[in-house]
């Protein structure tokens, strides 16, 4: 379906949108930091089992870099009292508790920005050069509710042992002693996340691995990127060009990347995963007769979509992304010049498509890559993008 000069054009892409090691380095350091000081024996939280991880884009891998410099790394993590449920505190009581620990973990590491409270997290800005700031969210176990809702349901609970209850300080009860929190399950999504991409993750470890000859145990899940994650990477970022002025209508991550994960079928190649989600991606949609549902994997219960009534510029804006999206990529999947490789996703890529295209060999001043490559390939006559909306249907499972 593709060029040889595409398919290493989409490569290059990605590359080019992916975040150094020293990024996700640099975010593991601060939530890691702030774990240790949780830990530390004057500690108001320590004897409630703080865990502090990252979720996210980060913890999936599919974090990419700002659109420009003014923007900031947005680093997703979750404070988890362990030793603590919904029966014990408010929302609010837990809110203040991690927040004054975060307030003084901000002192102690002399950081000048104040901590801002957010609806559902305390936000730890950092120094302006550092270019990130790290989203907390206090949380508390939920997986006894979770799996009491889901069975009430006949809903699947394969997820359930990680389920936790979040503060929102828009909930009605959020000042009340109560069981009604809302719920979230990030370890839960990146377990079906990882599951998604299959055994070719853990065979692109090993090989990492080897080629360093250390253990796989010692390589770090960002070492390794699938062509799910590259895909992913470069439809978010298409989003992010195309509704650089429409913020509140562009399409979510999350939709975008449980859809991609629920089309992908274990493609090895970035070219063929991107065909296979572009493909395939809105079967995964159900409809209930009058709305759609895009399902929490790890939540059936939760909604994805669950705006688009409310906002149903949201829901028509997902649609006109994905329209556009296969035009341009099938644009993109028979071009030989690279000056048409560019053009052909640029309007929506923005300058991120000229520094990929200088990434490849014979470089981008050269309109034509041997005659050789591109024939080996065969170019596509009817790309399978399909530009009609297809009538939702229910996904094919969760695992």
């Amino acid at each position: 379906m593709f060029t040889k000069t595409a398919e290493n054009f989409l490569a290059a892409l990605a590359d080019e949108l992916a975040i150094s090691e020293s990024r996700y380095e640099q975010a593991s350091r601060s939530y890691v930091s702030l774990g240790d000081w949780l830990h530390r024996s004057e500690s108001t939280v320590v004897e409630y089992d703080p865990q502090v991880y990252v979720q996210g884009s980060f913890r999936l891998g599919t974090a990419i870099r700002p659109l420009n410099d003014a923007e900031e790394y947005d680093v997703d993590s979750v404070c988890l009292l362990r030793g603590l449920g919904t029966k014990d505190l408010t929302q609010s009581q837990l809110k203040t508790l991690v927040g004054n620990e975060i307030k003084a973990y901000r002192k102690a590491q002399n950081m000048m920005k104040p901590v801002r409270e957010g609806r559902r997290c305390w936000v730890l800005d950092y120094a302006d050069g550092a270019q990130f700031h790290m989203d907390v969210v206090p949380s508390v176990p939920n997986a006894d509710r979770q799996r009491l809702l889901l069975e009430a349901r006949g809903l699947d609970m394969k997820w359930s042992e990680t389920a936790m209850a979040i503060t929102d300080i828009e909930s009605p009860v959020y000042d009340e002693l109560s069981d009604d929190w809302q719920r979230s399950n990030p370890k839960g999504y990146a377990e079906w996340f990882r599951q998604r991409m299959g055994e070719l993750f853990e065979r692109r470890k090993r090989m990492v691995a080897e080629s360093i000859k250390a253990s796989v145990e010692d390589i770090p899940d960002y070492k390794v990127r699938t062509p799910l994650q590259s895909a992913i990477m470069i439809l978010k970022r298409h989003r992010d060009g195309m509704f650089e002025n429409r913020h509140d209508e562009r399409p979510i991550s999350i939709i975008i990347t449980t859809l991609s994960a629920h089309a992908y079928s274990g493609e090895e190649k970035i070219v063929d995963a991107l065909h296979s989600i572009l493909s395939r991606m809105e079967q995964f949609i159900e409809h209930d007769g009058h709305h759609c549902i895009i399902r929490n994997p790890s939540d059936p219960l939760e909604n994805f979509a669950d705006k688009w009534p409310e906002h149903p510029e949201r829901e028509a804006a997902f649609f006109e992304w994905l329209r556009q999206a296969r035009q341009d990529f099938e644009k993109l999947a028979s071009q030989v010049e690279i000056r048409r490789l560019i053009e052909s996703i640029q309007p929506r890529m923005g300058a991120v498509a000229e520094r990929a295209a200088k990434r490849l060999d014979p470089p981008s001043g050269s309109m034509l890559h041997p005659a050789t490559a591109a024939a080996g390939a065969g170019v596509a006559s009817e790309p399978a993008f399909p530009n009609t909306r297809r009538e939702p249907t229910s996904p094919r499972g969760f695992a």
